[in-house]
């Protein structure tokens, strides 16, 4: 079944950095699985998480509130990712800089447009 948020390009650009977080996060040391990997890994899901969840509710104020929070995750998830450089488990992640501003810039204008 086809829900409202499947269409929003957000949660589609989030589903896909989802997939990227995971994959770089295959590289990282055993001792970081229950600590940063876990830490990674949950912002990234929580982001198309709140937008599907924001999508379903009945009101414009809910799902800006929801796009909200979703860009707060993004936020952190961008945080980890500076974090896991510094510490050198990662290069440069292109890849996943480029989708988070893409995520970013596309929650901006939906928080925008529904305000």
């Amino acid at each position: 079944m086809k829900r409202k948020h499947h269409d929003l390009v957000a949660w589609q650009e989030a589903i896909k950095l989802v997939k990227a977080t995971y994959e770089v996060t295959r590289t990282y040391p055993k001792e970081e699985q229950f600590s940063l990997v876990s830490q990674i890994r949950r912002a990234s899901v929580s982001v198309p998480g709140n937008i599907a969840e924001g999508a379903a509710r009945n009101s414009e104020k809910d799902f800006v509130r929801f796009l909200t929070i979703a860009r707060g995750s993004l936020s952190e998830l961008e945080t980890y990712m500076v974090i896991s450089r510094e510490l050198g488990y990662v290069d440069e992640t292109e890849e996943m800089d480029a989708l988070m501003d893409r995520v970013f810039r596309l929650l901006a204008g939906s928080i925008s447009s529904n305000k």
